[in-house]
């Protein structure tokens, strides 16, 4: 009886586990590579790293106070969901000057959830700009260095997205400050990510197990 129960669990914990990722409006699949050898974090701070996470890749720009409800926004709707894979992270690039607006904002955020997995990177504002170009998005960066669209970026420094969105076509980051995005598109896309990694994981595991 036992043996059948735990047969039972290994057969149907997997396809669970599927279907909780595939599930929405893309499908499972890969999602589009836009553009290639976007620039780690880690010329901001060595202590950081792109490669080999799933990034949430955003620019809080000068006035960090004024962007809390963007960074609310993605922590309830992105954080809060994906934030127990060891792989996620949340990678924030602020421009120098602004580190006391960081740790108010780190403690508003630690007061709704855990905070291990937001990262802030200081830098510069033309090594901002230098990070930011090497996405090749369609998107600008404001005056302040801010925009309220974040990025997918693989573990391969890939920036992910859409190339075939209802709204935009092709759809390089996802806008912050509307939770119906968040909730509707994003959601979709970093299920499809992770469950993509997951899945070449499990391919790469059976192979060797040849």
């Amino acid at each position: 009886m036992k043996k059948k129960i735990v047969l039972g669990v290994l057969f149907i914990l997997p396809v669970v586990v599927y279907l909780f990722f595939a599930s929405g409006v893309n499908n499972f699949g890969r999602l589009p590579v836009l553009s290639e050898n976007v620039s780690n974090v880690s010329t901001l701070d060595p202590n950081l790293q792109l490669k080999d996470k799933i990034t949430i890749l955003g620019f809080l720009g000068n006035n960090v106070g004024a962007k809390q409800g963007n960074a609310f926004n993605l922590n309830q709707k992105i954080y809060k969901r994906f934030g127990e894979f060891n792989d996620f992270q949340i990678v924030m690039v602020v421009p120098k000057g602004n580190e006391e607006q960081v740790v108010e904002l780190k403690n508003e955020l630690g007061k709704l959830s855990s905070v291990d997995k937001w990262h802030f990177a200081f830098g510069s504002d033309a090594e901002i700009k230098e990070l930011f170009n090497s996405l090749k998005s369609n998107i600008d960066l404001d005056e302040e260095l801010f925009t309220p669209n974040v990025f997918i970026i693989d573990k391969d420094l890939k920036l992910r997205g859409r190339t075939d969105d209802e709204d935009e076509g092709v759809k390089y980051g996802f806008d912050t400050s509307s939770v119906a995005e968040l909730n509707n598109k994003m959601v979709d896309d970093v299920k499809i990510i992770l469950a993509e990694y997951r899945l070449a994981l499990k391919k790469n595991n059976a192979n060797r197990s040849k």
